[in-house]
Parts: C-alpha cells; structure tokens; sequence
C-alpha cells in the first residue's frame, strides 16, 4: 500500500539520494515507501500521528459501502452455519497500549 502526499517541488528534498521517497506516477505526488511518523521518530505502522489530525476530505475506508458494488444480500442459514465454525475470543489490551490510546477500560 502506497502513500501519496501532495508537494509543490515533489523529488527535491535534502538528501536526493535516499530511494525511500520517488516521484509519484500522478502529477504533483511522490511516494514514500515506508513508515511515516509524525510527532514521533519510532513509527511501527505505515503511518502514526501521536496527536491530533485533522481532514478536510474525505477519509476512504475498504468497509466504506462507496467503495463497494454488487451488493446483494446472502442465505442467511448458510451464514449462521460460517459463523458457529468461527473462533471467538476475548482479550485485553496490554496496559502501555492501553495508555498511549487513551483507552480506560482495557
């Protein structure tokens, strides 16, 4: 999965050389292949924003029913059947996680 973010000199940056960061293939973007961390130097996902973030778009989401066609509905016994071979279970949050999310019923 790729991250595009908009720049006005996309490819000039400090160190050229680094091959992390490539122009991107749609007009004014470029392209970091990696993790992209803000407000903190460890990022362990794609992109972490220790803090908030604000969007003046819209955010697009695999669940999002606009990203979706051929939406029909389903034997519903046949999916009672999937869902009682399905492994539920229960779990807490460890405590560090927990306090950098905000999170107080773990």
């Amino acid at each position: 999965q790729n991250f595009f973010f908009q720049a006005s000199n996309p490819g000039q940056f400090e160190n050229d050389s680094d091959v992390l960061w490539q122009r991107g293939h749609v007009p004014e973007t470029i392209a970091y292949h990696g993790r992209v961390g803000i407000n903190t130097d460890a990022p362990d996902e794609a992109l972490v924003v220790c803090g908030n973030a604000k969007v003046m778009g819209r955010v697009m989401h695999p669940s999002d029913s606009r990203a979706k066609q051929n939406i029909r509905e389903v034997d519903t016994n046949e999916q009672l059947r999937r869902i009682t071979q399905m492994r539920l279970v229960e779990y807490d949050y460890k405590p560090e996680f927990a306090s950098v999310m905000g999170i107080k019923d773990t």
